[in-house]
């Protein structure tokens, strides 16, 4: 008999590739768009003072505490809401639950690389919509026939805001499938497509508490849609595993939604930066897209991006680049504090002034 004959029903994908997680302290991390800022002071008390005998009992099943500190956040009802272990869980989950038609999803060609892989990993047929010439969406490419719609707003990793009114324009011509909007940088500047999810029950709109909320660590996200959506995407949910999101994430999750003014005030400073960082590029020679997230997709006009990105990493500064056609001549850089930002300029300086490290 063939010892490798089992390999044949193995489902083999190209998984995602998330950026690099360098675990060095003198490191300047600007490559995975992580918020610089602790999460609300809230959270800090929920683990201080957590009892660690509720440790033994499993979590509330449907994360209550979570979902009603979300839904009073957003002015929903708390059976709109849908929780995961970060918005990847949630998309995920939704793709499971939506897409499966046997007609193609579309999603941009440009956009988060994780679309194709759960698309793979759940064998949904997918088309890829090329971006137009200034990275923007054309919602004409988004009125054939699919088996649903799913992309970023902002886009990543190109910054780039669609309108409220284009998203509807997409939403409306799609009223046969589900369309997913991910606005996982929405809060950095964008108007979040909300308040059309109670005009529209195909339209799922999902978010993150790694982001403006300072929380990536926690792994939170959630998604905003229609009653009968959100059973359906629990009816899946609760058949694979019920108790996904632990107590004390569920509890320190909820202090975070109540404190808005703290996070207004965390995502004002990292919008702050941002325009200035933005003014500084292009002193040193970059150009780049109108970014509305936490992060600036730059384009270094002296020298290739690959090569800035090579000597920033030999300086333990990281960023992100990918060597792929369109996007291969841009660096994307989160926007940390203030002094980590100046310090990337200083290097920035030095590389194009062919100082080497």
């Amino acid at each position: 008999m063939d010892k490798q004959k089992w390999e044949e029903g193995v489902r083999k994908v190209v998984p995602y590739t998330p950026g690099e997680q360098p675990q060095a302290a003198d490191v300047i991390k600007l490559n995975t768009n992580e918020n610089p800022y602790p999460p609300a002071p809230g959270v800090r008390a929920v683990l201080d003072g957590f009892d660690e005998s509720r440790m033994r009992l499993y979590p509330t099943p449907d994360a209550r505490v979570l979902t009603e500190a979300i839904a009073e956040r957003y002015r929903v009802k708390a059976e709109q809401v849908f929780v995961g272990v970060g918005s990847d869980d949630v998309i995920s989950m939704a793709f499971l639950t939506f897409f499966n038609s046997g007609k193609p999803i579309f999603f941009p060609d440009i956009t988060y690389s994780f679309y194709d892989v759960w698309a793979e990993v759940y064998r949904i047929p997918y088309e890829t919509k090329p971006l137009r010439s200034d990275l923007t969406i054309d919602p004409e490419d988004y009125k054939a026939e699919n088996g649903g719609i799913i992309f970023p707003n902002p886009n990543a990793p190109t910054g780039i805001l669609e309108s409220v009114e284009m998203i509807e324009e997409i939403v409306k011509a799609n009223l046969g499938s589900v369309v997913m909007i991910d606005e996982a940088y929405i809060d950095f500047g964008g108007e979040s497509c909300l308040r059309l999810v109670e005009k529209y029950d195909n339209l799922l709109v999902i978010q993150t508490f790694s982001k403006s909320r300072s929380m990536a660590g926690m792994r939170i996200g959630f998604a905003i849609g229609s009653e009968k959506l959100i059973k359906y995407m629990n009816d899946v949910k609760f058949s694979i595993n019920s108790y996904t999101m632990n107590t004390v994430t569920q509890l320190c999750g909820a202090e975070a939604v109540k404190d808005e003014e703290y996070f207004r005030e965390s995502v004002s400073r990292i919008i702050s930066t941002r325009e200035r960082s933005k003014h500084r590029l292009k002193e040193l020679g970059f150009s780049f897209t109108d970014s509305k997230s936490n992060f600036i997709f730059a384009r270094p006009e002296k020298m290739s991006a690959k090569e800035i990105f090579t000597e920033l990493r030999k300086r333990n500064i990281y960023v992100r680049y990918w060597d792929k056609p369109v996007i291969c001549d841009y660096l994307r850089i989160t926007v940390g504090t203030d002094e980590e930002m100046d310090k990337l300029f200083a290097a920035l300086e030095e590389i194009q002034n062919g100082q080497t490290c």
